[in-house]
């Protein structure tokens, strides 16, 4: 069922020119109250790379008078009352980020700035922003309804190992007394939930929605319930078929098929409903309490989660928190071609609140000439969060659609020169690439599409990419084009075309590429390919760009201490950039972030890649601060404020052979002597018994 088939909830409702962020505003449109209230830790920019925007517009488009309150003070319910009580409820999100990502570095040290505000102040949102926000509605008006989404609240979902406390805590859920969870993008859900309290129908009863995250007493009738354990036994090793692989039977019969494109003409479009299907099966995740205590449970609960996150074949989900269920419905319908188009195409001013007066704000200074033109990633790396949000379907607007909205930054951005900043998104070249067969994505729970090698059932056909660039720099008043947007090198390759497109036309003489390492046993456990991936984009760039009579340069990403890494393969991986000659300025370190399957390794010490057992893989993990410091070091071999440390690292490796003033060594010698001994950041393994106690890691 259609679900704006519905009449518009107010049919009359116009656009406003900027949602609304005071009474005054409210009055000015002729509104006595809002519908709803959007509460955001970002400050308030009506343009489609803001989430608030969007959510907010795409309300406004199905008739429902919605109201923001940006960057509230979070100390009292006051600026809660700003606009009044919403007739529906309040929507909650974080902002673009994770609040605690905004806030804190790798290293937990706290950022000076905040580009989400204006003049990039920080400490304008509290720290667990979803959490704080939602009952600070609560104290405002009672009674009222609270929907929390973002980032924030998808990626706690369910119970996560939270870095900066460094503990598991319970689903935001419960912590925020919110009604309802809505995670990944939301539209949908958002949708189904204004429409339906319009109607009437109370928010307890709305159980049924894809997307979203309840609470509940106990499993209600009628549903079948099956243990997580029998999935996935994390006890004794017992062998079961990996429940990440495709059924032969299926993928033999469907290799053959593939899935039309979609029409490329944007349609008029009505955003559906998809309730949850005929299946009354739910799978048992074990307990808050038990996995909070046990690291091996808790990475069996991370492998089945993102088992079930194909809106294809997921199963609902439960945890139970105390005496209460987490309830998780399967993950919403991605949006098709033209939802994506109408979603873009609202009437977005495209520039921050008019309250905000000449005040800079950093992240909108970033985006304000760039276009996103898809969304999800089928690449599934363990660190990153894309995947656990957006999805592994890749949702990609309309050539159309895209070129209406460059023109749309050409003649009304003001200041624009002629240069767009970016044509991408999550992924700069997965545009329009999916499984060629529809029935084999429906059923597929790999969680990479691209590794350890491209799927063979996966259409890398760069063409519609190609031509989208070019008909988008042929545009009126276009004077540059650049990508900005992660590049997978690994899918580019199989291109030659498209590299030469982006190398001739695209590039401003430095592209930014992230291998992440070069040594197999880190990259097995991002899921990253091989390093000759790399150089043989590098080898097909560097070709490109000398036929185009341009020197460029690739600037390569790595992360320090990620699971799976050693002090060798830092070793390993200095080595490498030095003969290449890399010399990184900022270099990153690993930061566990709520819900990804790399930091259920660096808590548990367990690889959820693979089987679950108490005897399974053991994944070693840098975790004390001086030994994550030495990593980044590595990375910065060429800083003189490094060598100290990396001169003791290289003795305790018994590698003296790298320190000294010839080319094959890595740091020079110390002057006037010997560097003084200090206390070795080398590795060594914590057992399972000293990881459950949780010492310190300074």
């Amino acid at each position: 069922m259609l679900i704006t088939a519905k009449p518009r909830f107010r049919p009359d409702l116009t656009a406003a020119e900027q949602l609304p962020m005071s009474r005054a505003e409210m009055d000015a449109l002729g509104w006595d109250s809002c519908d709803i209230i959007i509460v955001t830790g970002d400050a308030y920019v009506d343009h489609p790379s803001f989430g608030m925007a969007v959510i907010g517009r795409v309300l406004e488009a199905q008739g429902f008078r919605v109201g923001i309150i940006a960057q509230p003070d979070w100390r009292s319910a006051d600026a809660f009352r700003t606009l009044g009580k919403p007739n529906l409820f309040f929507g909650v999100t974080a902002g673009n980020m994770d609040s605690m990502v905004n806030h804190y570095t790798s290293e937990r040290r706290i950022r000076s700035d905040d580009a989400y505000t204006p003049d990039g102040v920080a400490g304008k949102r509290p720290d667990r922003a979803v959490t704080v926000y939602a009952q600070r509605c609560r104290e405002a008006f009672k009674g009222v309804a609270v929907v929390i989404g973002s980032i924030e609240a998808s990626l706690r979902r369910i119970a996560q190992y939270d870095y900066w406390s460094d503990t598991v805590r319970r689903s935001v859920l419960p912590d925020s007394k919110a009604d309802i969870l809505v995670f990944g993008n939301g539209e949908r859900q958002i949708i189904d939930i204004a429409h339906r309290l319009a109607a009437g129908e109370p928010i307890k009863n709305m159980t049924d929605i894809r997307g979203t995250a309840i609470m509940r007493n106990d499993i209600p009738d009628g549903w079948h319930e099956i243990d997580s354990t029998e999935l996935d036994t994390p006890g004794q090793l017992i062998e079961h078929p990996d429940p990440y692989a495709i059924k032969t039977k299926l993928a033999e019969s469907c290799e053959s098929s593939s899935q039309n494109p979609a029409p490329d003409q944007p349609q008029p479009v009505r955003l559906m409903s998809r309730s949850l299907n005929a299946s009354r099966t739910v799978i048992r995740l074990p307990s808050f309490e038990a996995v909070k205590d046990d690291p091996v449970l808790y990475a069996h609960a991370s492998r089945l989660l993102h088992l079930e996150t194909n809106p294809g074949n997921a199963r609902a989900l439960v945890q139970r928190h105390g005496n209460r269920e987490v309830w998780l419905n399967p993950p919403a319908q991605p949006l098709t071609m033209a939802e994506m188009d109408a979603v873009f195409g609202l009437p977005y001013s495209r520039i921050p609140h008019r309250s905000y007066g000449s005040r800079r704000i950093p992240a909108y200074d970033m985006i304000k000439h760039s276009v996103n033109i898809m969304r999800g990633c089928f690449g599934g790396c363990t660190f990153c969060s894309i995947t656990e949000h957006e999805g592994r379907i890749i949702q990609s607007r309309s050539e159309n659609s895209i070129i209406h909205e460059i023109e749309q930054i050409r003649d009304k951005t003001p200041g624009f020169a002629g240069i767009i900043s970016d044509l991408g998104g999550p992924t700069a070249n997965m545009y329009r690439l999916s499984c060629k067969s529809a029935a084999i994505e429906a059923a597929c729970r790999k969680p990479s599409c691209v590794f350890p090698d491209i799927c063979k059932n996966l259409n890398t056909d760069h063409t519609p990419l190609i031509r989208l660039y070019r008909r988008a720099r042929a545009l009126r008043g276009i004077k540059r084009i650049f990508i900005a947007s992660g590049l997978r090198y690994d899918l580019a390759v199989t291109s030659p075309e498209y590299i030469e497109e982006l190398a001739t036309y695209h590039v401003g003489g430095y592209l930014k590429i992230a291998p992440e390492h070069t040594e197999t046993g880190p990259l097995n456990k991002m899921m990253k390919p091989g390093i000759g991936s790399f150089d043989r984009f590098r080898k097909m760039f560097d070709a490109a760009s000398k036929k185009a009579g341009k020197k460029q340069y690739l600037i390569p990403y790595f992360i320090a201490a990620h699971p799976g890494t050693t002090d060798e393969d830092m070793l390993q991986l200095a080595l490498w950039l030095k003969a290449n000659s890399f010399k990184p300025d900022q270099v990153q370190a690993f930061l566990p972030s709520p819900m990804a399957t790399a930091s259920a390794m660096y808590y548990s010490g367990k690889n959820p890649l693979k089987k679950i057992s108490r005897k399974s893989e053991t994944v070693f993990t840098p975790l004390r601060k001086k030994q994550r410091e030495l990593h980044k070091a590595f990375l910065r071999y060429h800083d003189p404020a490094n060598w100290p440390v990396l001169r003791d690292a290289l003795k305790q490796m018994g590698r003296n052979d790298l320190i000294g003033n010839t080319p094959e060594c890595l740091v020079p010698a110390a002057r006037g002597g010997s560097t003084p001994h200090q206390k070795p950041a080398i590795a060594r393994h914590r057992s399972s018994k000293e990881k459950r106690k949780r010492p310190d890691r300074k």
